[in-house]
């Protein structure tokens, strides 16, 4: 079993210094899971990787071959448009021994174990949250992956927030849209609760005051219900609509605009969307439900 001790004498290149990268090494660091000088960052703008050597004491480069030359893990954190370019520039680099961790939307396994002519590929999907370590990241082996490499692999996860590894690719295409995009989802709908409280007559500040702690005291009412077995989402949104009264106004309205279709529709699209950014159609691509087919 992969401990903290073990994981601490690993070398890991980030290949992308982005705000992912970055929330996943200061991670690694804030949780005693990896040596700054063990971490290796590597982007074509020499200004980002002093920027993040000077913030957090990793190791800087603007070669990606170099950065991946003696690591144990190279992280793929780039955004999805540069990957092909990225890949053919370090195909062959990539030391045997390594495990190539991909945090990159829509990328198949197959795309880049092929690209970097590399078997070892975990692909992952985190999602905005991860950035102050309260994320959650669904994850997929490849089956070249050991289980000490796994267990890195899960131990780096760890760095931004909760881990889910599922035993089939398809899902990695349905975890990037419902909980990778999910955070605009409800960025959204907090958006315009909080115009709604501005168009009655609130300010903004205690708007936004109202709508932020309202959905933080969801979140926390349901887990401590979902610790008493009490969770099902329906049964509490029925606690809350008494018969003819102002919710139950609220949620006849939300029904009649189609606010569940809509929602269902976008993340249908956002999953539609990951499989063609993968270039790869999954072997069995769920149809929808009638009601849910985008238009």
């Amino acid at each position: 079993m992969m401990t903290e001790e073990n994981m601490l004498d690993k070398k890991i290149a980030f290949v992308g210094s982005g705000a992912m990268g970055e929330a996943m090494l200061s991670g690694l660091i804030r949780q005693g899971l990896a040596r700054p000088e063990n971490l290796l960052i590597s982007d074509t703008r020499e200004e980002r990787v002093q920027e993040l050597h000077d913030k957090y004491g990793v190791q800087p480069f603007t070669d990606n071959q170099q950065a991946a030359a003696n690591a144990d893990v190279v992280v793929l954190s780039v955004k999805p448009q540069r990957l092909t370019e990225v890949l053919k520039g370090l195909k062959s680099a990539v030391p045997a021994r390594a495990l190539v961790l991909s945090i990159v939307a829509g990328a198949t396994i197959s795309k880049i174990s092929k690209g970097l002519a590399h078997p070892a590929v975990v692909r992952s999907m985190p999602n905005t949250p991860a950035q102050i370590s309260q994320g959650i990241t669904v994850w997929y082996p490849a089956p070249a992956v050991s289980e000490a490499q796994k267990e890195m692999a899960r131990n780096i996860l760890s760095a931004f927030g909760a881990e889910v590894p599922v035993d089939d690719e398809s899902y990695l295409d349905m975890a990037t849209a419902l909980s990778g995009t999910g955070p605009a989802y409800v960025f959204l709908f907090m958006e315009a609760m909080i115009d709604a409280g501005v168009h009655m007559g609130f300010s903004r500040r205690i708007s936004e005051q109202l709508v932020i702690e309202t959905l933080k005291g969801s979140v926390a009412y349901y887990e401590t219900a979902n610790k008493k077995g009490e969770a099902h989402v329906a049964a509490l949104r029925n606690q809350v609509t008494s018969p003819g009264g102002t919710t139950a106004q609220a949620m006849y309205y939300l029904e009649k605009a189609g606010f569940r279709t809509a929602i269902s529709r976008a993340i249908w699209a956002a999953y539609q969307r990951s499989v063609e950014l993968g270039k790869e159609t999954p072997a069995h691509l769920p149809e929808p439900n009638s009601a849910d087919t985008p238009a």
